[in-house]
């Protein structure tokens, strides 16, 4: 998902998904640690993923602060 079409989604919505991936990136941990997992690329993107959410919230914040300043 590009950064464009994450902050078209709704703020309940991008918690929701962060939510997900976060949960999603714990389960890869578990699997790295028991040897399940091939795919160890994923992880990268998966973290990615989630630092992109957590940004487009931010800035949410922040906007929202400013905007109640003024």
């Amino acid at each position: 998902m590009k950064t464009s079409e994450i902050r078209l989604l709704s703020t309940g919505e991008l918690k929701t998904k962060l939510e997900d991936a976060q949960n999603e990136l714990m389960n890869f941990r578990f699997q790295i640690v028991t040897g399940q997992l091939t795919d160890t690329s994923r992880l990268k993107t998966i973290r990615r993923q989630i630092a992109v959410f957590k940004t487009v919230l931010r800035e949410r914040e922040l906007s929202i602060k400013v905007e109640g300043e003024k």
